[in-house]
Order: structure tokens, then sequence, then C-alpha cells
């Protein structure tokens, strides 16, 4: 995939890893760069075209892939974390947000655009996902179930997209140092060299993307029995 001369569009490109996303491409010589946001008065950077975009509003989407029909490559990154629902209380609320934003939202960006992508040559579809695709925990359940929801649509589209030549890379990382992970002091990876993996991924034609040395621990554990947690 060529990113130099190339446009593209990123969701929720207004800060932490979308504004790393949308900064890299930048860098690597993209001709356009689509802030995908909610509120295009948030997005800082000068350089890139703000969007309204909000990806559950299948309307809102629609607009956006009407006004950036010349995109190549689209990097679905918008996302929420669904903190509020824990395993064992509090309302479902949290996690039916983070299933709307993470799987539907990604979900219905991939249909809006894949036929622009066709149009435009194949191109390439990006889903940033995560180490919680493949492990979960008791304290964001319905963020982790939204990400493994992500992960089996990815590998969907994956199959659904090859034969207009589109290729589709999963983006997997533990704790990256934004927002998001504000709560945890958890060791991180900077959002930078998430972006910069991805962009390097795609020059490749890489299929997925595994950030940091835990993230790949887990998925190199996927083909292993499955273990009892430690007792109390």
């Amino acid at each position: 995939m060529e990113i130099k001369g190339s446009v593209a569009l990123v969701t929720g490109a207004n800060r932490g890893i979308g504004r790393a996303f949308a900064r890299a491409l930048v860098d690597h010589g993209a001709k356009k760069v689509y802030a995908g946001v909610r509120d295009p008065g948030s997005v800082q950077d000068s350089d890139v075209v703000p969007v309204r975009l909000d990806v559950t509003d299948e309307r809102s989407v629609a607009s956006a892939a009407a006004i950036a029909g010349d995109v190549s490559i689209v990097i679905n990154n918008a996302g929420v974390g669904g903190a509020s629902t824990k395993l064992l209380e509090g309302t479902f609320e949290g996690a039916r947000q983070a299933m709307e934003v993470n799987y539907f939202g990604t979900w219905a960006v991939a249909r809006a655009f894949a036929p622009i992508l066709a149009r435009n040559g194949g191109g390439a579809l990006v889903n940033m996902l995560s180490l919680a695709s493949w492990s979960s925990r008791p304290e964001l359940p319905g963020y982790a179930a939204s990400k493994a929801a992500q992960w089996s649509l990815t590998d969907a589209l994956r199959k659904g997209l090859s034969g207009q030549g589109t290729l589709v890379v999963g983006v997997h990382a533990g704790f990256v140092d934004t927002d998001l992970s504000a709560w945890t002091d958890a060791p991180k990876i900077d959002a930078a060299t998430v972006a910069e993996l991805t962009m390097d991924a795609l020059i490749r034609d890489q299929l997925e993307v595994l950030a940091d040395e835990r993230t790949r621990e887990i998925k190199a554990a996927l083909s292993k029995p499955v273990e009892a947690p430690p007792g109390p």
C-alpha cells in the first residue's frame, strides 16, 4: 500500500491514537487526511480536513462518505471504553455504548466506505483493535466483548473485501498512553508508536499489527489450553 500521495480518513482523529494516526499519515506524505469527528471544532491540526462523523449515526456516516469519496485508506479508530459496566455491578449502558461505537460503528463505516475503496483501486481498511480482543478483565467486560466482536468483524471484512483488492489490517495493542487508559498505572505504549507500526504494516501489506510484547504474548497463548485463574 502506497501512503505517499494517498487520501485517508481517520475516525476519532481529534485526540489520542486517532490524532497520532492522522499525524503519521501526514508525515508519510498523504495528500489529504480527513479527520472524522463528532465535533469538527475539536480538530487541532490545520493540515487535516475536519469532517463531521458520528459512527453510531448511519446518516452521519453516509454524509461523511459522500464528502470523502476520494479516500484510499480508512482507519477505524473511534472507540469508547464502556468502563461504567463492571462484571457484577453497574448498568449495561456502558457495555451497550461500547458495542455501538466499537463494533457497530466500525461496521457502519466499513459498509459505507467499502464501495469507495473499490472504486479507488482497493486501498486499505484499518481497524484499531486491542489486546482485549483476546483477553478480558472483570473491570471492563463490555469493552473487551466489543473488541472481540470487532476482531471477528475484521476477519469477516478481510475475507469479504479481498475480491476488490482491499487490504484489511487489524491493529492490536495493550494499554496505550491516552485518556482512555488514564485510570491505570500499568505500563503503556505511546500512541505515536502504534501509529508508526501501522504505517509500516500498510507499506508492507501486512494484515496484523501486534504493537507490544504483552499483546504478542496473549496472541501466542490463544492456542494453549484454558487455565484457571489464580485463587484468592
